[in-house]
Parts: C-alpha cells; structure tokens; sequence
C-alpha cells in the first residue's frame, strides 16, 4: 500500500529559522516535463531586510570565533551534505532533468568545493596578509578582517546545487555572514542545504537562504545600508551593472562577475576582505 503525495511547500532560512514570506507569496517549481514539485516561498522587500538584520546580528559572534573553530563548523557542513547527498542528486534529477551521474557529479562537486574553501579558514591570512617592508624603527603588518554582511547572488544558469556553495563558502570562511538569493528555477536543492546548516554547528543568522526573483531582491539589498559588500560572481546574464552603480551610494565592495563563478579561486576568499594595518615601534639594539 502506498501512501498519499504531500506537495511541499519550502519557506526561506532566516536567522537559523524557516519563515514564510511576509508577502505570503509562492510560486510554482515544475520539472522539465511541467510536472509539479513543490511550491517556493517568493521573498519580498521585507524578506530580504529581515535576513540582512539576522546577518549583522550573527557578525559579531562569528567574525570573533577562531580561524580554527570555523573551519571545523564548515567541514561539519560538508559533513551533512555528503550524509544527504541520495537526498541532493534526487533533487536534482527532478528540477533539471539530471541524469544519476550528472547529479551525482554535482553534489561531489559541491562537497569537494566545501571542503577546500573550509580549509582555507586558517591560512588565507598567510596569503592575503603580509609583513610590510617600511623605512624606520617599525613593524608593519597588514592583517585581512571580514568585511561584514554579504549579500551574494548563487548562479542562475543551472546548477542549483554547487552554484549556491560557490555564493555561500567564500564569505563565511572569512568570518562574515551572508545572505544569499537562490537559483530561481533551481530552488530545492538550496533548501535542503539551508536544512543541513540548521541542522549543524552555524549559528542563527550566518547563513540566510532567499528564494525568487532576483531582479527583484536585489535592488533593495543594493540600497540597504547595512549590507557591506554585494557578491555578484554568479550573477551573469543579470543587470548586475545597475546593482552596482546603486551600490556606489553606500561605498558597498562589488565583485562583479567572473567568467567561471563555480571554479575554486582563493581570489574569492580576498574579495571579501578588508586590510586593517598594524604600527608597532621596535628596537633598533
């Protein structure tokens, strides 16, 4: 005997919790073949306002944990994703049309790029830091520091899956929290996501997951003053030039997009860092 299907209905991640839009808004994701899956909260204006205040409440406690304490959060994650994955390559299979290897290909992908961004926790400032040669009795060091909330658009062409991780793990390694519009067409496999990090070590409010119209989201996030960068690597084939130019009211850091936002690039890891410098006298003895 087999039992009843029970048509889902996904709710957006904020703040460690899994609200309804306020606007009360879905929309419909179908298969290839136009067959019903799930409906997928449409985030609002207040949506996106509302992750953006769980992300700056989450800064603080995330941008002081340890290099060391981060990275063992993010290979948790990794952790989840590779006990879910049958989860993950169904999901994909269903909304893409994915063959069993193409799907599977996709989630390894999408761990393998997890794992080697959490790695970077503890030894990108050996890389993006240095000691400054200057001419006095001195030490001159330049220290990275996250540069706050960031709010980054996950790639919408067709990989709902690693295109998400690429938006989400260059940020959080760093230490700053991010608020992340999904894959319009692609949205489950970032819902599920956003399950497994409920469900792992990552404070409330580091990761915050928006399903919809990017075109519609990201106007505002462009404006809103307490965002501190946009990450828009993911965002080709959107008018991402006009997010940038509003973005310039509030001196936000802009990467603009990259030709391959799903390639594994310590430049992403930079991107999103600010450089405190550091003067401290010494002895000439």
């Amino acid at each position: 005997m087999t039992h009843m299907s029970i048509p889902k209905t996904y709710k957006l991640f904020v703040g460690g919790k899994f609200p309804r839009s306020e606007s009360g808004r879905v929309y419909e994701v179908t298969s290839p073949r136009g067959e019903f899956l799930a409906n997928v909260a449409l985030a609002s204006r207040k949506d996106a306002r509302d992750a953006v205040v769980a992300a700056r409440s989450a800064f603080s406690g995330w941008s002081h944990a340890t290099a060391y304490n981060r990275g063992q959060v993010l290979y948790r994650i990794a952790e989840m994703l590779d006990g879910r994955a049958d989860q993950f390559v169904s999901e994909l299979r269903q909304q893409s049309g994915f063959s069993e290897k193409v799907a599977r290909a996709e989630v390894s992908a999408a761990i393998d790029m997890w794992v080697w961004y959490a790695g970077w926790a503890d030894k990108y400032t050996q890389v993006a830091g240095n000691a400054n040669a200057v001419s006095g009795p001195f030490f001159n060091l330049s220290v990275p520091v996250p540069t706050g909330v960031v709010v980054a658009v996950a790639e919408q062409s067709g990989h709902g899956l690693v295109g998400l991780v690429s938006a989400i793990a260059p940020a959080l390694v760093t230490g700053n929290t991010v608020v992340v519009v999904a894959n319009a067409s692609q949205p489950l496999a970032a819902m599920t996501f956003a399950e497994v990090v409920a469900t792992s070590d990552v404070p409330g409010g580091v990761v915050n997951i928006l399903t919809g119209n990017v075109a519609e989201i990201m106007p505002w996030m462009a404006n809103h003053g307490d965002v501190n960068a946009l990450d828009l690597s993911g965002a080709n084939g959107e008018p991402w030039a006009e997010w940038e130019a509003e973005a310039s009211a509030t001196l936000k850091r802009v990467v603009r997009p990259v030709s391959d936002a799903l390639s594994l690039s310590v430049s992403r890891i930079s991107s999103l860092v600010e450089t405190k410098t550091v003067w401290h006298t010494k002895s000439l003895a």
